[in-house]
Order: C-alpha cells, then structure tokens, then sequence
C-alpha cells in the first residue's frame, strides 16, 4: 500500500497489493480481488489495517458525494497491446 493516504475514486492509476489481494482505484470504484489472510500475529493485524485504511477511505469518499446515484454502469476496462 502506498505510503500517502488512499484516495478513493479519485485517479485511474493507483493499483497496489495486500498480499495476494489486489486493490485498483478508479474513479467510478474500487476493485478488490484476489485473496488475503488475516493471521493471528502482526502481519495479520498490519494487513487488516491496511485494508481497514482502504475501506474507511471509500465510505468517506461515498459519504462526501452529495449527488450519490442509486446504481451507475460500469464499462469494462479497454485492454491495449503492448507497446513495449
């Protein structure tokens, strides 16, 4: 997780990872995908703060939005080739 405070809904480019579980940001929502182990030790705790940090700052982000839509339709993301 980056070191400055999350931002949610506000770039396309952040993309970071908690373990196996991968968190994208976008500006219409917040991807999580993939898998994360909450252990009974400190990288357990470090990682459900992690997480926690992330979903205070969509429910924050949410709150905030004074013209919040009850649904919005997500387009899939283009896939471009390669250009390296």
């Amino acid at each position: 997780m980056p070191t400055q405070s999350f931002m949610a809904y506000e770039n396309e480019t952040d993309a970071f990872q908690i373990d196996s579980l991968t968190v994208e940001n976008r500006l219409d929502r917040i991807s999580i995908y993939g898998s994360l182990d909450l252990t009974k030790n400190r990288h357990g705790l470090e990682s459900a703060l992690k997480l926690k940090r992330i979903i205070d700052a969509s429910i924050d982000a949410l709150k905030r939005d004074k013209n919040l839509p009850d649904q919005i339709t997500t387009v899939a993301a283009e896939s471009v080739e390669n250009p390296f």
